[in-house]
């Protein structure tokens, strides 16, 4: 089983940044980072889950969503079973609780059901 714990949210003006921060830990013996597909979700009141960012095991490829695309950047430090998402030039509408998500296999993923295990989430508010 694995857990992800999230960090580095907060309150932002619009045009600032933030880098968020994603753990992950095993409460069952060893499980390696480097075979879990990594991803950040947003979601907004009244609004659906979203995908961010999505990364692969090694960290040799990522996708994003269009609108923070130049914006935002995720890397991963598999030794140090962190993942990390850059978050540049925001904007109010980035406004959510973001969260993060890991399945088991290569790839990238973008639907929010195929993901096992999911973090707690991180409020991210951008004042305009």
């Amino acid at each position: 089983q694995v857990q992800l714990t999230e960090s580095g949210g907060g309150l932002v003006q619009a045009g600032g940044s933030l880098k968020l921060s994603c753990a992950a830990s095993e409460s069952d013996g060893y499980y390696p980072m480097n075979k879990l597909a990594m991803a950040w979700f947003r979601q907004a009141p009244g609004k659906e889950r979203e995908l961010v960012a999505a990364i692969n095991p090694s960290g040799a490829s990522t996708g994003y969503v269009d609108s923070v695309k130049g914006r935002f950047a995720t890397y991963r430090d598999n030794s140090e079973k962190t993942v990390y998402l850059q978050m540049n030039s925001l904007k109010p509408d980035d406004t959510a609780v973001h969260y993060c998500a890991a399945r088991d296999g290569p790839g990238l993923w973008r639907s929010a059901r195929l993901y096992d295990y999911w973090g707690q989430g991180t409020q991210v508010t951008v004042s305009s």
